[in-house]
């Protein structure tokens, strides 16, 4: 029978069932000789100077065919495949049919005595193979005394000073009380005997637990105080705007004067759509009244252009105001916010006005309030391993509005996000882009469309604004600091 046995390759064992028969004589007999007892007197050197097998990779496959063949003859196949030392228990024993092709090596150990209701445990270089239950029962034993054990063992003091990490939280980690913390036996680090005491003077811990404890506990502790990377965070934020606007308007006013008697005197009166006493028995007015208006400017007051016309008698007249704006108008507004925190530590950075307010309660009575119109920066970051920050992000950038018959009202750009940055890189987290386009126009039904003409019967307002919001992201790893030597 040929077989083919390749540590750096897939181990392949394929045949009949007289070469199944056959392989199994040949398995009896090298178990046989590894049951041969080994000689007291054999010394250290010789030992020493035998090479140790080297164990395959847990992904090494391997190929198996046997038909009946006895449960403890295939585990002595993966025992000489893997190189390990084998203990079977009285529970196994039985026959078993597999066949598998290129399976990692674990995998089909576990798949075969699974089959069986078997399990293994790995301890050293000795792989221990016995039913399930009977590890369950083992298992629940090694607990049980290890209570008892710890329950009447005396108790010692283990006093760590730590370097970098707080007492408190630690503390508190260690008995299971901080959220997402350590978890032990009952949710606790320590045995029921534990206790821990924290001195935030000097930021000592003092833990009184069994020696068996108290041994993870001290490994724990310097796992955990370790110095924490530090990440700068700056944030560019960017509003450009633009605005443009033109306004055209007119007021148009004729009138016709007539003798008028008013108190015995004579006066002249002037007939127009609205009358209004300019002097002793004088009336004037506006026929059209179209102004242009602010060209979407707040504060900005068109001028305006004004012409009359009369006669040699002056009785008739009219009068016409030509008023016009047209304003252009930009404006950029960067703002810089910087912020250093600790890896996975939220840091908050934030700048502006509180607006006060009047609120009323159910009772009537009326009070003072304020509301914040603020630049706010708020980061969480966490250090991967391969040296990029993955960001928690909340930025918001109000300003205040117009006045409102309750006080002033807040314009408010807000963008909440998680993204993933190189250190040292730069990202656009969002933009904020807004475009307004207005064109009003007013006229007198009929005459405002005559060509021509209707410019004096109209008014036209033409009103455009772009802004932009941009948010800029920078972080960067902070440089760890020297260690310093402790007295």
């Amino acid at each position: 029978m040929k077989f083919k046995h390749a540590r750096s390759g897939p181990w392949r064992l394929y045949g009949s069932a007289l070469h199944g028969l056959a392989w199994l004589n040949l398995s009896g007999l090298l178990m046989a000789q590894t049951a041969v007892p080994t000689v007291p007197s054999l010394s250290l050197a010789a030992t020493a100077s035998q090479p140790e097998p080297t164990l395959p990779k847990a992904d090494q496959p391997i190929s198996l065919n046997f038909q009946d063949v006895p449960l403890k003859t295939l585990l002595q196949v993966f025992a000489d495949f893997s190189g390990l030392n084998l203990v079977a228990g009285d529970g196994v024993s039985g026959q078993v049919t597999v066949r598998l092709s290129d399976v990692p090596w674990p995998q089909a150990l576990n798949i075969v005595l699974q089959a069986k209701g078997l399990a293994y445990r790995l301890d050293g270089r000795v792989l221990w193979v016995a039913p399930q239950d009977e590890w369950a029962s083992r298992e629940k034993k090694q607990w049980e005394s290890r209570a008892a054990l710890e329950a009447v063992s005396p108790l010692q003091i283990l006093s760590v000073r730590l370097q970098h990490a707080r007492a408190g939280d630690l503390a508190q980690r260690l008995q299971g009380g901080a959220p997402g913390g350590l978890a032990g036996v009952g949710g606790r680090m320590l045995s029921v005997r534990g206790s821990v005491l924290f001195d935030p003077r000097t930021n000592q811990l003092f833990v009184s637990d069994v020696p068996s404890r108290l041994v993870h506990v001290e490994a724990l502790i310097q796992r955990l105080d370790v110095p924490v990377r530090q990440v700068m965070i700056e944030a560019r934020i960017v509003e450009a705007e633009r605005q443009f606007g033109e306004s055209l308007g007119v007021r148009l006013g004729a009138g016709l004067a007539m003798p008028l008697q008013l108190h015995g005197s004579s006066n002249t009166v002037a007939l127009g759509a609205t009358n209004a006493v300019v002097g002793p028995g004088v009336v004037t007015g506006n026929q059209v009244r179209l102004p242009a208006g602010n060209a979407g400017q707040t504060l900005q007051t068109p001028s305006t252009f004004a012409v009359s016309l009369f006669n040699a008698a002056a009785d008739r007249f009219i009068n016409v105001e030509i008023s016009a704006l047209e304003a252009d108008g930009r404006g950029k507004v960067v703002s810089r916010p910087r912020v250093v925190t600790a890896d996975q530590t939220k840091a908050l950075i934030e700048q502006g006005t509180e607006l006060p307010y009047q609120t009323a309660s159910a009772s009537g009575a009326t009070s003072i309030t304020f509301r914040k119109a603020n630049l706010k920066l708020e980061v969480t970051p966490q250090i991967t391993s391969d040296g990029s920050v993955v960001l928690d992000v909340d930025v918001n950038r109000d300003s205040v509005g117009q006045i409102t018959p309750a006080g002033f009202a807040i314009n408010t750009k807000h963008v909440k996000t998680q993204v993933r940055v190189e250190d040292g890189g730069t990202v656009v987290l969002g933009g904020i882009y807004e475009e307004t386009d207005r064109d009003n126009e007013a006229r007198v039904p009929g005459l405002g469309r005559v060509p021509g003409l209707g410019w004096l019967f109209k008014n036209r307002d033409l009103a455009q604004r772009n802004s932009e919001l941009l948010i800029f992201l920078t972080p960067r790893v902070m440089a760890d600091a020297p260690a310093v030597a402790t007295p």
